[in-house]
């Protein structure tokens, strides 16, 4: 019997849940616009910990969202992620923010583009198949109407980008799920407990967030 623990904190929405075989059995989460992880997260390992009628020394591994996302947020869930596997001897599982986001959708075709907010019109993103299998890996990019265009199946947006993208990204095909606003640790369960079965684990010492901190583009000015 397999107790994991999954921290999300890449966005505004702190998440946490325990998996047993890689069924979520409770979660705990809050987005506030304040970030409010560093109160709320220690509170919710303890909250779904003691709710779950486990101990911590049931926990067979921590599986924490690696980002790409908000650097405060990604620091404070991988820092209390190692803290545990450090105490507890037990391996770290990181996670792909994006990964877990698409996660929440239920579609039987076309793809799936989660994003998430980065600056102005720039965004982190990536392209799942409706079984969400990985299609375009993790890209920093600045969005334009051109975007996206070389697909023509239907393409289902999530994340907390709709307000800024939605103006643009017009074409038909194009369909923004925009309840569908942040990743959460119910949905990293399933992903954690498979990278879990396959010892697919990272280096609890040298592990670092998944920033993207070199997307630095910016465009030309005009003469």
């Amino acid at each position: 019997m397999s107790f994991i623990l999954n921290i999300e904190t890449a966005t505004k929405n702190c998440s946490v849940s325990i998996a047993k075989n890689g069924e979520t059995i409770i979660c705990r989460e809050i987005a506030e616009e304040g970030y409010s992880h560093a109160e709320k997260l220690h509170v919710f390992i303890e909250e779904v910990i003691a709710d779950s009628g486990i101990s911590v020394q049931d926990l067979v591994a921590v599986a924490v969202s690696q980002g790409p996302g908000s650097y405060t947020g990604l620091r404070i869930g991988v820092s209390a992620a190692k803290g545990l596997c450090y105490a507890l001897n037990i391996p770290l599982i990181a996670v792909d923010t994006l990964e877990t986001l698409a996660s929440k959708v239920s579609v039987s075709e076309g793809k799936i583009i989660p994003m998430l907010d980065a600056r102005r019109m720039e965004v982190y993103s990536e392209v799942f198949t409706s079984d969400l299998q990985r299609e375009r890996a993790i890209q920093a990019e600045i969005i334009s109407e051109d975007s996206f265009s070389e697909y023509k199946e239907v393409l289902y947006f999530v994340g907390d980008c709709a307000e800024k993208c939605k103006p643009v990204l017009t074409k038909e095909n194009f369909v923004f799920l925009e309840e569908i606003k942040y990743p959460s640790a119910r949905e990293m369960s399933k992903i954690s407990y498979d990278k879990y079965q396959k010892s697919d684990t990272v280096d609890v010492a040298y592990f670092e967030p998944y920033y993207l901190k070199d997307f630095m583009m910016t465009l030309p000015s005009k003469k």
